[in-house]
């Protein structure tokens, strides 16, 4: 009976594995019985088609950022903008020379600001203008820069306040004239 048993559990599992192998076969072997010898070929060929476009796009994509960030695209463009907003937008300085104020302080010593200041206007054309409003601007400042404290003046939170005290005055005095920033060339305080 042993030896019966075990050629009837061989012959099992022969089958079994016979009837695995077919059952493999006809879900879906994607081996050369279906496709045959051309059919194998052209996997390849299409295979090296896909990777020959995908290569020559990758090619194209390094190609086209190496040039925009060379500045190879739009390079006379941006020259031709930077020119107009250059000569549209072109800063100019006009300088309001010293002041010197003493400050408001308590203390048997006096405390001195001594500050140069120039002005940036929006147009060239009112140079002239400001010129003849100086006076008007210098003693508006003046009166200002006489009630500050030293510690009213330190640190750059004091400073920023200062720039736009100033702002506001110089922009008040000169009325029709835009008056874009004060900027500081100088500052001593005593």
């Amino acid at each position: 009976m042993a030896k019966g048993d075990k050629k009837n559990d061989k012959d099992e599992k022969d089958e079994r594995e016979e009837k695995d192998s077919a059952h493999e076969g006809a879900e879906g072997e994607d081996s050369t019985e279906d496709l045959g010898e051309g059919g194998k070929k052209k996997l390849g060929k299409k295979k090296l088609i896909i990777l020959a476009v995908v290569g020559v796009l990758v090619l194209a994509a390094v190609a086209g950022g190496a040039l925009y960030f060379t500045g190879a695209f739009g390079k006379k463009e941006a020259s031709t903008e930077q020119r107009e907003v250059s000569t549209k937008d072109k800063p100019v300085f006009f300088p309001l020379g010293d002041i010197l104020v003493n400050l408001n302080g308590e203390g048997k010593r006096p405390n001195f600001l001594k500050i140069k200041v120039s002005l940036e206007l929006a147009d060239e054309k009112d140079v002239p203008l400001m010129e003849a409003l100086k006076p008007r601007i210098i003693d508006n400042f003046q009166v200002y820069l006489r009630e500050l404290r030293i510690e009213d003046l330190r640190g750059s939170a004091g400073l920023y306040r200062l720039r736009e005290e100033l702002l506001l005055r110089v922009t008040e005095a000169a009325q029709p004239i835009r008056v874009r920033d004060v900027l500081f060339q100088e500052m001593l305080v005593q």
